[in-house]
């Protein structure tokens, strides 16, 4: 019981310390957290962004694989996707962001960077389901909403992307971007 417990205090004060910017500190805490309970993902994604941070790119990757074969959540393949994209290796990122929205629909890096690489490759039709499955969950989020509209506008399908606003100015009349892109849709309609 005390190796969780050692575990899980470990874990916090590398948090702790990531969040305050001590990445020595937080290296120490995330390495003896892993040694007392190497059955979780957790210190091992900390350990990634310590070295993402620190511009260690292979050894964040090393990480991130390592803590998705312990537990193959949405953070893992999010950090691995950001590095591919770094890398210019677009396939990759694009299959392991669709994997984390597959796992988690709310992780809005995931879903970002699955949106700017679709359109980077052409590939926005395939962002659409993720974007939808987002708003499924919170359809109250505008930022995803408008940017569902502007795959649709991108896509040519100009009356979808006038629902998607539509359903912004109801909720926020005030949201000037989605009032804007109404506006350019009704010129471009005309």
């Amino acid at each position: 019981m005390s190796g969780h417990l050692d575990y899980e205090i470990n874990k916090e004060l590398g948090e702790c310390y990531l969040f305050m910017g001590d990445l020595d500190k937080a290296e120490e805490y995330y390495t003896k957290a892993m040694s007392n309970n190497g059955i979780h993902s957790d210190p091992y994604l900390g350990l990634a962004t310590i070295a993402v941070q620190r511009g260690q790119l292979e050894a964040a990757m090393n990480l991130y694989r390592k803590a998705s074969t312990i537990e193959p959540d949405d953070r893992a393949l999010s950090g691995m996707a950001l590095i591919e994209m770094e890398r210019g290796d677009r396939a990759e990122a694009f299959t392991h962001f669709k994997g984390a929205l597959t796992r988690n629909p709310e992780n809005l890096v995931a879903l970002f960077g699955l949106v700017r690489l679709a359109h980077a490759e052409t590939r926005i039709e395939e962002a659409l389901p993720y974007l939808r499955d987002y708003l499924t969950v919170d359809p109250a989020k505008h930022e995803v909403r408008f940017t569902l509209a502007g795959c649709l506008v991108s896509l040519g399908r100009h009356a979808e992307a006038g629902s998607e606003l539509e359903a912004i100015l109801v909720q926020d009349p005030r949201h000037t971007a989605a009032r804007d892109l109404v506006e350019e849709l009704k010129r471009v309609a005309a």
